[in-house]
């Protein structure tokens, strides 16, 4: 757990290692650290190499090809290293070092600005900062006091050795260390007989450093790492330096305290009562009870830290995409966003909602194990309890119902924006093939060589066009408006479309001035010619407004549109059919144009007129008449298929609406009445505790059998989003309360699965039976009124009352009431379950084991001795028990004691939670 400690700090930038991210900034700049830190971190190197029959002189030079460099970490770690490269060139040897450094990175080790290439060209800077990355890694950070960092934990045990001695002060790594008296303090604590601290003075660093450094690489096996006289000319000492030498001391001590080859300082004599009644193995069977309770306990933590580790790291991961309002701007592309959350709603989603429920169940087992053994309460890591993971499940929900309302409105707002963009390119084409050849004609002088009859004919054409240009007035605003409206709504091609829309309006402006001039210019021949035309005139005005209403229909007829209901389609149909009834009166128009080119026809041919059949007044011949009326009565039976095969879309749609309202309104029912049954059972007064589990697993056995019909109403939904169906009138219910309450059901049956086995296994190991666990549930229910599983502190006291505890009203019976409060709510959360409460009533009246009958035991198996041997330990408890107990029982520190001593008492108490050990 130490290192995985570490191992965390170092990853997540929190503890001493984010400091030493900038160590090339600080100590190494100074000349006279970099010649401590040199020293040191070669006489630490050497101390490892020894082991494996060599050593460095040189630390920037002898690691340059990398060799011993992966020899020094294989030692230090005890792992084996890939075969290194034996040439001499360059690449051979940064092969090498890097080697090193991947090594270096997989334990966790984040280096900043070390490279190999640093490293081979003897950068003295880099491998110093190298070397202390390494023994940062491997020799100070599995260091941990009281869950501190390793520089913290390192300070906080030297300060603690020390503390009895005088003249010592430990607050730092560089000036407290300076006089020696620290380094002789540490050795005396722990080896009394190698140093006389009494005879030791302030006034004599260099002598006091000198004493620890020759004790320390005599007895201790520790190498002399530091210099004297540099340790006391120099006004700050190197800080890295002394925390590697101090590590060795931490090393030495603390592998000896674990073999118990240390002498301690005697402690009062503590008072035990003996037991009589209890023999060897009685005591060693109650042992190994209690050892394997902490032991699955353990496991069980762990395994929770894991599973709510995962599953807020996947939610973290999830929410930055569920928050994500990006996208392309088109319709594919918000299209394929939402086919990517239909999968993540099949697909990733529900084996998280397992893992919820699992985590769950494994807390509230957890806890009712921790109640029944009588240890304390499980609190997790802080962000990590079930509160916080609801909290952060229920903000993942609330992101996907956001998340799934923005792609359905974009998917709305984008379709929308194509059909504009498709109305608005076919209105401007067919308004700019209009006006092609428009300024042209109006820029001619042809009136100028008119004869009278040609000039009036011009004019009256003239006459003609302006009625013409008018009517197309309308189009151009028409065409203005659906620019204005793609602009506001954001189309992502607005750029072009307001291009295209201002050359129209420029050249519409333009139109208007030609027209103009070109009218004054008639007026002023008018008044020489005066013949006029009355046939051909009056074929130009009926003709130009008939051509217009041609092709606007025409362009009527062609026009898409974009539906959702029933109702818009059917207005169109209505709106055809209308449309359809004036065609009578538009043949008769149509018939009336033509007879007027046959009149004029006729008359020509009878009075030979020269040029008499064309029509000075306008382009427009009788045969694009009956061209365009033949096109309006083609296009008018394609638009009636064209409606009717909309229709039979809406019918489908409304079809899928149908089938999802009959199956979502069978489904969503049944969930609710299977969640009052779950309720109704989870009260408890439905038989017995296996009664009440068999029908919950009856119930969970036909939820899961019922999940087919939810996979149906799946693919009724996927098909009914594909339709791009936005409504349904026929059911209150959606699929995502559908899904929510199928989520919910499930989870409340695991819930009262797990609460029904943690009642019985309480019932079991407490003893109790059937008839008091009814009434306990009775009691418990009468005064849960609003059936929440749980009672306010009033309403348990009410309870307990009516069991008949006498619980006073004065200020004891209020004190009484608030110690029984702590036990049935160790967190304060005002609120007792019915697990604490069922708990606490059934304590007292039932053998427990305690932290006294587990010293009793352990005194048994010790023959009365106020300590235990690893020996009798072995010989009395199965093997992994054994261990289990030598690896945690601290030493022996009364009288008496001889080598190897373990101290059982603290090691019982802090089964139960009763010490800091």
């Amino acid at each position: 757990m130490m290192m995985e400690n570490g191992l965390s700090s170092m990853e997540y930038g929190d503890g001493y290692m984010e400091q030493e991210e900038e160590w090339e900034r600080e100590g190494l700049l100074d000349p006279a650290w970099e010649k401590q830190q040199k020293k040191t971190f070669t006489a630490w190197c050497n101390s490892h190499l020894r082991k494996a029959g060599t050593s460095i002189d040189n630390i920037e030079e002898d690691f340059r090809n990398g060799l011993k460099l992966m020899l020094l970490l294989e030692v230090i770690s005890g792992e084996t290293l890939p075969k290194p490269d034996r040439g001499k060139m360059r690449f051979h040897k940064i092969a090498n070092v890097n080697k090193a450094l991947d090594f270096i990175a997989s334990k966790g080790v984040h280096l900043v600005s070390i490279g190999a290439e640093e490293i081979v060209d003897g950068n003295l800077k880099m491998t110093l900062g190298m070397i202390w990355t390494i023994i940062l890694r491997f020799a100070i950070q599995d260091i941990s006091v009281e869950e501190m960092t390793a520089k913290e934990g390192l300070l906080l045990w030297c300060q603690r050795k020390t503390a009895p001695y005088k003249n010592v002060n430990v607050q730092n790594f560089h000036l407290s260390f300076k006089d020696g008296l620290a380094f002789c303090a540490l050795i005396h604590r722990h080896r009394p007989d190698l140093i006389d601290y009494s005879k030791l003075s302030k006034d004599n660093p260099l002598e006091n450093l000198n004493t620890a450094f020759d004790v320390a690489e005599k007895y201790l096996d520790i190498p002399r790492m530091l210099d004297p006289d540099d340790l006391i000319n120099t006004p700050k000492p190197d800080e890295r330096a002394i925390m590697t030498y101090v590590s060795c001391y931490y090393h030495a001590f603390q592998g000896a305290q674990q073999v118990g080859n240390v002498t301690h300082v005697p402690e009062p004599t503590r008072q035990y009562t003996y037991v009589p009644n209890y023999n060897a193995e009685t005591a060693a069977n109650r042992i190994c009870k209690v050892l394997k309770v902490n032991q699955e306990n353990e496991r069980l933590m762990e395994e929770y830290e894991r599973l709510a580790s995962d599953l807020l790291e996947w939610i973290r991961r999830t929410m930055p995409w569920l928050n994500s309002r990006q996208a392309d701007n088109s319709l594919a592309g918000v299209q394929k966003k939402l086919e990517e959350y239909r999968t993540y709603r099949r697909k990733h989603k529900p084996p998280r909602v397992e893992q919820k429920a699992k985590l769950e169940t494994n807390f509230n087992t957890l806890q009712t194990k921790l109640r029944l053994s009588n240890r304390p309460a499980y609190l997790p890591t802080e962000g990590k309890t079930v509160a916080d993971i609801a909290n952060a499940w229920k903000g993942l929900e609330l992101a996907e119902k956001a998340f799934e309302d923005w792609l359905l409105a974009e998917t709305m707002r984008l379709e929308r924006l194509e059909h504009l963009a498709q109305k608005f390119k076919h209105k401007a084409d067919a308004h700019e093939d209009w006006t092609r050849g428009k300024e042209e004609m109006l820029q001619s002088q042809d009136f100028r060589q008119c004869k009278l009859n040609e000039l009036k004919a011009l004019k009256k054409k003239h006459e003609a066009f302006e009625s013409d240009l008018a009517a197309h007035q309308d189009r151009v605003e028409q065409i203005a408006a659906i620019a204005q409206e793609l602009n506001t709504l954001e189309y992502h091609d607005c750029i072009s479309v307001n291009a295209r829309c201002q050359r129209i309006c420029d050249q519409w402006d333009r139109l208007g001035a030609l027209t103009q001039r070109r009218r004054t210019a008639l007026d002023e021949a008018e008044r020489i010619l005066e013949k006029i035309d009355i046939l051909h005139l009056e074929f130009a005005k009926r003709a130009a407004p008939f051509n217009n209403w041609l092709d606007g229909t025409r362009e009527d007829l062609v026009d898409m549109f974009i539906v959702h209901t029933m109702e818009e389609i059917q207005g169109l149909i209505q709106a055809h059919d209308q449309f359809k009834a004036t065609l009578g009166e538009a043949d008769k128009e149509f018939n009336l144009i033509v007879n007027l080119v046959r009149e004029v026809e006729s008359i020509v041919k009878q009075h030979q007129i020269p040029g008499g059949l064309e029509n000075p007044y306008t382009t427009l011949t009788a045969s694009d008449m009956t061209r365009k009326w033949s096109d309006v009565r083609q296009l008018v039976p394609q638009r009636d298929q064209t409606l009717a095969n909309e229709l039979r879309k809406q019918q489908n749609n409304e079809m899928l609406r149908r089938q999802f309202a009959e199956k979502a309104n069978v489904v969503g029912p049944w969930i609710e009445r299977q969640m009052d049954a779950v309720t109704a059972i989870g009260m408890g007064l439905q038989g017995s505790l296996e009664d009440q589990l068999h029908r919950l697993k009856e119930y969970e056995q036909a939820v899961y059998a019922y999940k087919p019909n939810i996979e149906e109403l799946e693919k009724i939904h996927q098909a009914v989003q594909e339709s791009m169906i936005f409504e349904n009138r026929y059911t209150n219910y959606t699929m995502e309360t559908l899904r929510v309450g199928w989520e919910q059901l499930l989870t409340s049956i695991n819930r009262n699965i797990n609460e029904v086995e943690n009642q019985i296994l309480t019932r079991d190991s407490k003893g109790i039976s059937q008839e008091q666990l009814n009434e306990f549930r009775s009691s418990f229910n009468h005064f849960d009124k609003n059936r929440t599983g749980r009672l306010t502190p009033e309403e348990f006291k009410s309870c307990l009352v009516s069991l008949g505890y006498s619980i006073g009203k004065d200020r004891q019976g209020e004190m009484d009431f608030q110690r029984i409060l702590a036990v049935v709510d160790p967190n304060s959360t005002g609120y007792v379950h019915f697990d604490a409460f069922l708990d606490f009533m059934t304590r007292e009246s039932t053998d427990t084991d305690t932290a006294e009958q587990v010293i009793d035991s352990f005194r048994i198996l010790a023959a009365d001795k106020p300590y235990i041997l690893p020996d009798e330990l072995r010989r009395e408890l199965p093997p992994d028990q054994a261990e289990y107990c030598i690896q945690r029982m601290p030493p022996y520190k009364g009288p008496n004691a001889v080598p190897g001593a373990l101290d059982y008492m603290s090691f019982s108490t802090a089964l139960y939670g009763e010490t800091d050990l």
